[in-house]
């Protein structure tokens, strides 16, 4: 997977391999290879939501605003 991807991008293509996968009729050898891409899309997605949360807590902080806290239960 290209590190170039925007978030919106990854979100995108993620949920085009879902509803690949939910058609049902699909080789397994594909369906191995597409879920694993599916993975990687959905880590790439985590990482860059948990870059933007830290970059935001950076700039809160920073400014003396309230610091900004997201509970694991959020991240679902």
């Amino acid at each position: 997977m290209s590190g170039k991807l925007t978030f919106e991008e990854a979100l995108e293509q993620l949920e085009m391999i879902i509803k690949r996968l939910e058609e049902g009729d699909i080789p397994l050898e594909e369906a191995l290879e597409i879920y694993q891409k599916g993975m990687e899309l959905s880590k790439a997605c985590h990482d860059k939501l948990k870059y933007a949360e830290e970059k935001l807590t950076k700039v809160l902080t920073e400014n003396g605003e309230e610091e900004f806290h997201v509970s694991e239960e959020d991240q679902a």
